[in-house]
């Protein structure tokens, strides 16, 4: 066997050495704060890992030869929370763990993602409140100094500001729908979501409004009077305050630490796991975070037997990113998505082809030149620039790609934002932020048949118990299909998939219509309506709590889409 399982690599010995001096600093900082090594197995139960907390996915699951169901684990902090609930007492508390540890995630095939990466983590078990915090964040800042990193940035965020939102519209499906696109960074379905809800204006502007605020402590005055608005009785800030003062009295430079700290509220993914602070640590360009971690004090309740809630905060660094922070590793090793230098034009990913007419007209409305758009030639990249007088968005590269290719480019770090329909975004399914429907390209998804075959397809269902669909978009169409109940067989095509059921290779297709002209030559009628789709602007998450130009562009396009409403 000449190649490891894909996912997966080999590190040879000058890297390997690279990623021991690291691991060893950062162990250096935190055995300097008395943090104790502990090491949990590489299988796990999963009932036990579940009944601790939400669980990421692994690729790996074996069964042991009582029947009961192991994986391998997906995350260190659980495994360390298993081990405290079983073998430490409340007389132990507080705890300082550290942790070295491989662990294994599931990724798409053909992203080029690694399933194994290593964390150099911590825990702080029973002690709470904005001391505990200052010290699990304080902790993060020493090992980024430690290893010579000088450009990093924390930033900051809450779960609560959104809870307490949630608790005010006091609607379980409508929770439970916004808590699902907020994981999925998806603020134009949210926006749409909420306006279809009928709660209050008031709370309906918070809950779609808090997901996109950021910056320093003005970011703080607005949640806080967004909250108060639609309201809420208490301030859901004062532990981000806190953590900030206090932050900043321990620095010996607070000038600079306060250039170096951040608010963002989009950063509450894995929401039923934490329940206050969350935070990323960024460094070397990357953006893609070297480190994340929060406050997770629901976990633990009735651990060690007792009722009171046992506090407990945790971070944990990718060992593989932090090797790319230092600048010692290739630019695209699978792990982490490309670094660039924050001097650099910001680059937009734009699409050929039907979209690219709307994107010109849009990007050259909010004061973009577009000049070199408009007939590139061959050139793969053109250069831009904001035309606007006094802004701040500088030069620009525009990078020209399919639409289905554009949200890989930003979500791997090749460009910073882009451009695509809402279609690629789904069947992508990459971590990007979702910021604006820019209302062109428009189209349908629907499902058709031939004409002259109706009733067909319901009776080959009935006959095989399943669907056969022709597509180019096989994430929606099973979405769909699933979403109604249809069991479903998606024969993945790329091109004129009208033929499908043409020839009787399947009973329907699933595609995009905006004249229904195509449909109408090949005889087919429309069985089916799936959604409308849109060009949409969206974003690297990295980059657009690390670069303003991002997010100055997004709301420059979120106001030349007001003005057309």
């Amino acid at each position: 066997m000449t190649a490891t399982p894909w996912g997966f690599r080999d590190i040879l010995p000058q890297e390997a050495q690279l990623r021991e001096d690291i691991a060893l600093t950062v162990k250096g900082c935190l055995r300097e704060h008395h943090y104790l090594p502990v090491e949990t197995p590489l299988l796990e139960d999963k009932r036990s890992l579940e009944q601790a907390g939400r669980m990421a996915d692994t690729p790996f699951k074996l069964f042991d030869d009582d029947g009961g169901l192991l994986v391998v684990r997906p995350d260190n902090t659980l495994p360390i929370v298993r081990l405290v609930s079983a073998r430490m007492a409340s007389g132990d508390l507080p705890l300082r763990l550290r942790y070295e540890a491989p662990v294994v995630r599931e990724q798409p095939r053909l992203t080029g993602g690694s399933r194994q990466f290593t964390q150099l983590g911590y825990e702080l078990i029973g002690e709470g409140g904005s001391k505990a915090d200052e010290e699990i964040v304080g902790l993060a800042l020493s090992s980024l100094k430690a290893l010579g990193l000088d450009d990093w940035r924390i930033v900051c965020g809450s779960v609560r500001p959104f809870k307490e939102v949630l608790a005010l519209a006091n609607d379980a499906a409508l929770s439970r729908d916004a808590l699902k696109l907020v994981h999925a960074n998806n603020f134009i379905d949210l926006d749409d979501r909420v306006a279809a809800s009928g709660v209050t204006p008031c709370v309906a502007r918070a809950m779609c409004e808090i997901p996109r605020i950021h910056g320093g402590l003005d970011a703080l005055d607005r949640v806080d009077e967004l909250l108060a608005d639609a309201g809420a009785d208490e301030c859901a800030t004062t532990e981000l305050r806190a953590l900030y003062k206090g932050l900043l009295s321990q620095a010996e430079d607070g000038d600079v630490l306060a250039g170096r700290i951040a608010f963002d509220f989009s950063l509450m993914n894995s929401f039923d796991y934490y329940t206050g602070l969350v935070f990323k640590a960024y460094a070397g360009g990357l953006p893609d975070p070297v480190g994340s971690g929060g406050r997770y004090d629901s976990v633990l309740d009735g651990a060690f037997g007792i009722a009171t809630r046992v506090p407990a905060a945790g971070f944990a660094f990718s060992l593989e990113r932090l090797e790319g922070a230092t600048g010692s590793a290739r630019a695209a090793d699978g792990d982490y998505a490309v670094a660039r230098e924050a001097a650099s034009p910001l680059r937009i990913a734009v699409p050929k082809g039907s979209l690219k007419d709307g994107t010109i007209e849009a990007l050259e409305a909010v004061g973009l030149d577009v000049s070199n758009f408009r007939d590139p030639g061959r050139h793969l990249i053109v250069s831009s620039r904001d035309m606007r007088p006094g802004g701040t968005i500088g030069d620009v590269e525009l990078v020209i790609v399919r639409p289905t290719d554009a949200p890989a480019f930003v979500a791997c770090g090749g460009a910073d934002c882009g451009i695509c329909g809402r279609d690629s975004l789904i069947e992508a399914d990459l971590n990007l932020l979702q910021l604006v429907d820019l209302n062109y390209g428009a189209c349908r998804f629907i499902e058709a048949e031939p004409a002259d075959r109706a009733g067909l397809a319901e009776r080959a269902y009935a006959r095989r118990g399943s669907l056969r669909v022709a597509t180019k978009y096989p994430r929606i169409a099973a979405a769909w299909y699933e979403s109604r109940g249809v069991n479903a067989e998606i024969v993945s095509l790329h091109g004129n998939i009208e033929l499908g059921p043409i020839v009787g290779m399947t009973d329907r297709i699933v595609d995009i219509t905006a004249t229904g002209t195509t449909l109408r030559e090949n005889n087919l009628v429309i069985t089916g309506e799936l959604m409308e789709c849109t060009a949409r602007f969206f974003v690297n998450p990295g980059r657009a709590r690390l670069d303003a130009r991002v997010l100055e562009l997004a709301d420059r396009l979120a106001a030349r889409r007001r003005s057309q409403a």
